[in-house]
């Protein structure tokens, strides 16, 4: 008896319904015009392709299998960024210029703050300095780390310890005392492990946010999560408050997680000490000028595989690019006026010294691409 012949399996999933992927003639009008074309001209050189179409889904849970993103093109971002309006956003108490074409000329005492929350100082946590280093040359505008907030544990509970110097006075007398509130929290005593809930703590974040801040990032390397439903978040952005928070827990490359328990994680401790430290590092940089980029109003990307598409689990988070595609990267330099082969430059130089060899071979290359057009 012949074999009965199997078909095939495809290792695609569907795109959610009503999602179209954009033609090529999309992407170029999403680009945008600009003056100096080639610093966003999305052409391969070389047969080295810069900007790659988005991957299709292989999963059911990946992004684009669950969410019909129209997508947002730099003719779109003009018309809805509140950063570029000529009027001055009314929770914003610092010097405002009207007719500034950027953001840091509307906004010219303006900065992003970075708060820590918790400790910080295990050998496979961020470095603060350099997460600010980076954020600042990534998104050209000055990066803050301001002093931290101490969250300690006491009997399977979490405590947020604010000293009076924590809080921003806005010209009012400041009470003097220390002050302590516990956090929402969830505890699993067999493992000792414990998540922090996140709607408590972005309402402490808003009441903390510095008069000249454009926004403030809160960073933890405590799980989180929102609803009692959820396995874990990384975070989450109260964008009309100017203020996010995110966890760099589930970054570390050595942690496994179970798909069904949040307190379920196992440690491969066989793992190099610096490869480990170098993916957290790049994990982090990565979700920090992400998260960043839609607090300055930049939505998810539709068109091309680009730091700012969205995810739906951690590997699909983990696979994605560093950098901006020439739709994404207009905003920005529109938003704020940096030079782009001068911002390639800074993070070519912190891509080699920390050992991020496939963003500095991609950095490396557009920038003589982008140099070779103008000649």
């Amino acid at each position: 008896m012949p074999k009965q012949k199997t078909k095939k399996k495809s290792r695609y999933v569907p795109y959610a319904v009503g999602f179209k992927v954009p033609s090529d003639q999309a992407k170029i009008k999403a680009i945008g015009s600009h003056p100096i074309v080639s610093e966003l001209d999305p052409q391969s050189s070389n047969g080295f392709e810069f900007f790659q179409p988005i991957p299709q889904p292989t999963n059911i849970d990946d992004w684009l299998a669950q969410y019909d993103e129209d997508g947002q093109s730099y003719g779109d971002y003009l018309k809805q960024c509140p950063w570029l309006s000529t009027r001055k956003l009314k929770y914003m108490l610092q010097q405002f210029v009207s007719d500034g074409k950027t953001i840091l000329e509307k906004y010219p005492n303006g900065k992003i703050y970075l708060l820590p929350l918790g400790d910080f100082s295990g050998e496979n946590c961020v470095n603060f300095k350099t997460l600010m280093d980076f954020a600042q040359m990534y998104l050209g505008i000055p990066v803050i780390t301001l002093p931290g907030i101490a969250l300690e544990e006491e009997n399977s509970r979490i405590f947020w310890t604010e000293n009076p110097e924590d809080r921003p006075t806005h010209g009012k007398r400041s009470s003097s005392r220390r002050r302590k509130f516990e956090i929402n929290s969830r505890f699993h005593q067999p493992t000792n492990r414990i998540q922090l809930k996140l709607d408590e703590t972005l309402l402490r974040l808003r009441s903390l946010i510095p008069t000249d801040a454009i926004c403030m990032v809160g960073l933890t390397m405590y799980d989180l999560y929102g609803d009692d439903t959820d396995l874990f978040v990384a975070g989450m952005a109260a964008g009309n408050h100017r203020v996010a928070m995110f966890s760099f827990n589930r970054y570390d490359p050595a942690l496994s997680f179970s798909i069904e328990k949040w307190y379920d994680i196992t440690c491969d401790n066989s793992m190099s000490t610096i490869e480990r430290r170098k993916l957290i590092l790049q994990r982090s940089c990565k979700l920090l000028v992400h998260e960043i980029g839609h607090l300055l109003g930049i939505d998810h990307c539709i068109y091309y595989d680009c730091c700012m598409n969205g995810s739906g689990h951690l590997s699909e988070d983990f696979r994605q690019p560093m950098h901006l595609c020439p739709v994404d990267l207009h905003k920005l330099q529109t938003l704020v006026g940096f030079d782009v082969i001068e911002r390639y430059q800074a993070l070519a130089k912190f891509y080699k010294e920390h050992k991020m060899e496939e963003e500095h071979k991609w950095v490396t290359k557009r920038m003589a691409f982008i140099n070779q057009s103008k000649t």
